[in-house]
């Protein structure tokens, strides 16, 4: 009797394990087919929205530059308007050994995305130089390099997801050119100017690869 018992009980159980097991599968698999699915995003609207988080930051500097300018500079006739720039002030960029902004064009066949991008960021990370070597000799250029720390962060975070790129930085000491309170204030002068028509282009380029990406997303 005791051994009819235990068979009957290892029957019983070898049967239920295996119809449970195959209930479980049946319910995960109407768990799985219930689940909504969601839409994919569109690249296009999601690159537009990247490119106005980091057209937000630039035109906060821009607006920083102009502030930090008016506190820092104390040379009449050192102003941010471009006609006030001589040939006297250029030959003195040269001098000092101010490299010129990187180009930003409108997009072409000529100029791809991956080049702006790489200007954009060899941009950002050239002037932030500059102004930390220039924070050695003059006060209140510290927020400003810090700002444009995060540009160059914004960018690569936000615009490489879409567009890779292969960019460098041209390496420089800009302190070894200046010889005093003059030299410092002429090249600092000279690094918000450029810094300003830099974050120009640089919104005018963003700008512009937003549209061109919105274009091609319409097709």
């Amino acid at each position: 009797m005791i051994l009819w018992c235990c068979w009957l009980f290892s029957g019983v159980t070898l049967f239920v394990f295996p119809v449970v097991a195959l209930l479980h599968c049946c319910l995960l698999a109407a768990l799985v087919q219930s689940a909504p699915v969601s839409s994919p995003s569109n690249p296009s609207q999601t690159f537009k929205e990247a490119v106005e988080r980091v057209m937000r930051l630039v035109e906060k500097i821009r607006k920083d530059v102009r502030s930090v300018h008016g506190s820092i500079i104390n040379i009449d006739g050192f102003t941010l308007d471009p006609s006030s720039q001589t040939g006297e002030l250029e030959m003195k960029r040269i001098n000092l050994g101010i490299p010129d902004p990187p180009v930003l064009k409108e997009l072409s066949e000529q100029f791809t995305a991956d080049m702006c991008v790489s200007r954009m960021l060899a941009g950002g990370r050239l002037y932030q130089g500059l102004l930390v070597d220039l924070s050695r000799r003059l006060g209140g250029l510290e927020a400003l390099s810090a700002e444009l720390r995060d540009l160059v962060t914004h960018i690569n975070q936000e615009v490489l997801g879409f567009i890779q790129v292969v960019w460098s930085l041209l390496s420089l000491d800009l302190t070894l050119n200046l010889h005093g309170n003059y030299d410092v204030q002429v090249a600092a002068h000279l690094t918000l100017c450029q810094l300003l028509e830099f974050c120009h282009d640089l919104i005018r380029s963003l700008r512009n690869m937003a549209e061109t990406q919105m274009a091609r997303g319409t097709r």
